[in-house]
């Protein structure tokens, strides 16, 4: 997995890139990370101040919590339908 860099630092990188003084390639070569990295940190910054479409870091986290809430509705659903299901059962005649 790759080695995780932190925030200050890309936040560095990609605000080297945008000054434009240097080509992509020279500014990951100075930062000693690939051009890739460099090219990954661009798009989402670019995504993060709305200059491309795109999930933010805080819509991930929206959508990544309410997927959680949506999956624990749906237990709580299922437990009720059985219950509810084997209440039913339980009343029938003859029982």
């Amino acid at each position: 997995m790759a080695k995780a860099y932190p925030k200050g630092f890309r936040d560095d990188g990609v605000a080297v890139t945008r000054k434009g003084r240097a080509p992509l390639k020279q500014v990951a070569k100075d930062f000693g990370i690939s051009e890739g990295s460099l090219t990954n940190w661009m798009k989402a910054a670019d995504v993060e101040d709305g200059r491309r479409p795109g999930l933010t870091d805080a819509d991930r986290a929206e959508l990544r919590e309410a997927k959680k809430r949506i999956r624990l509705l749906e237990q709580e659903n299922e437990v009720l339908r059985r219950a509810a299901a084997d209440r039913a059962h339980a009343n029938l005649p003859g029982k």
